[in-house]
């Protein structure tokens, strides 16, 4: 048996390879293209065939996914670690500030030979688009967000009364109009005919010329300032909204489509759309993975830090936040979907609130409760009931 711990970096990757009782056998570093990849294969061949290899790395982003799929492709088992708790075990080991690539791919191939864990389980087709699609919308929906929190502020300076004439100033009609007259003196120039064609043809012939006056006259009245950098960042900004809305209809489109195609159960939660509920699927993984609800909870980074010491013992610990960033996204606002659109979550979330508890404090307890009712339904692959008992444990 041999032990095999990567470090993993961007260009290239160190390694190490433990025999028995952590005797060194080669320790070596390789790029990170094919031809390194095979100089991986060739020494651990050396040693150990696969099923006598145990490899071990740090979960770190990208950087290892096309070594971790070249290595189960060649029929070795991969042992993925926390970099947090490999972090934690090299500070209780020694109390020197050492670190180097050597030692931690070092350090990971004694830690796999101590440790042992079970193999990373395999990630369906399916689960790893989701995973991409979904992180994707993720980024862009924050990128258009941010672009939208940008154009408020340059309205605020070009045209602040514009908002008066819409009641969302990003809605077809109002986006059409900034475009063709993005500060407000452009507009007060405009023919009141030009301005209400636009209307119509943007809002399928529900607004027009009384629309156009009220804003021609809304312009003249301006109290903003006049400037065509303004109005260029003005094009720049709605050009980044428009893209980035047809990017996000097309990534939802692509979720749908495997959504579909699997048929999961997690959508029959009212309040858990296929969006959400990809996300969640994606950032969850296997489900039968995890022991317990617990551990689930505990991946999320929903459960609480406890802290005892002595004679103090804490009421109750605050949320952890280590484990998935993501996955504790998601379920929050599923927490937030459910109470609006499930009866049983309404119910108790209406309890707590009787009891004084804050919102946020609610939705995470609501949270926690939706892993444990996911986990049943995604193990068992049984649609949700509104009679469903755990609701209202």
């Amino acid at each position: 048996m041999i032990y095999v711990g990567i470090d993993i970096a961007s260009e290239k990757h160190d390694c190490c390879i433990l025999g028995e009782h952590n005797k060194k056998l080669e320790s070596f570093s390789f790029s990170n293209t094919r031809d390194g990849f095979i100089s991986l294969l060739a020494a651990c061949k050396k040693y150990a065939e696969p099923e006598q290899t145990k490899i071990g790395l740090e979960s770190t982003g990208i950087y290892g996914d096309n070594l971790r799929d070249f290595l189960r492709r060649n029929g070795y088992e991969i042992r993925t670690f926390n970099p947090l708790l490999i972090k934690k075990s090299i500070q209780a080991t020694t109390l020197r500030k050492t670190k180097t690539d050597k030692s931690d791919a070092s350090f990971l191939a004694s830690y796999l030979a101590r440790e042992l864990p079970d193999p990373d389980p395999q990630i369906s087709y399916h689960i790893s688009e989701l995973k991409s699609l979904t992180r994707a919308r993720f980024s862009v929906v924050g990128a258009c967000s941010k672009a939208k929190t940008q154009l408020k502020a340059l309205l605020v300076q070009v045209f602040p009364e514009f908002h008066t004439a819409f009641s969302d100033v990003f809605g077809v009609a109002a986006i059409a109009i900034l475009r063709k007259y993005p500060t407000a003196k452009k507009l007060s120039a405009a023919r009141k005919t030009a301005v209400a064609k636009i209307l119509s043809e943007a809002s399928r012939h529900r607004l027009g010329e009384e629309k156009a006056a009220m804003l021609i006259d809304l312009a003249k009245n301006s109290v903003g300032c006049h400037s065509e950098t303004k109005a260029l960042e003005m094009q720049y900004y709605l050009d980044q909204i428009e893209l980035n809305t047809a990017y996000i209809r097309r990534y939802e489109a692509a979720i749908r489509e495997i959504m579909n195609e699997i048929d999961s159960p997690i959508t029959t939660i009212p309040g858990i759309g296929l969006v959400l509920g990809a996300m969640i699927l994606a950032e969850l993984g296997d489900v039968t993975r995890f022991a317990t609800p617990e551990k689930v909870l505990a991946f999320a980074g929903l459960d609480p830090s406890i802290y005892q010491s002595g004679k103090y013992t804490p009421a109750s610990g605050t949320m952890v936040k280590r484990g998935s960033p993501q996955l504790r996204w998601a379920l929050l606002m599923a927490a937030r979907s459910t109470i609006v659109h499930n009866p049983n979550i309404a119910i108790y979330y209406q309890k707590k609130l009787s009891e004084g508890k804050h919102y946020n404090v609610i939705c995470s307890h609501i949270a926690k409760k939706l892993v444990r009712i996911l986990y049943s339904l995604l193990k068992k692959n049984t649609p949700y009931s509104l009679f469903y008992p755990q609701i209202s444990a």
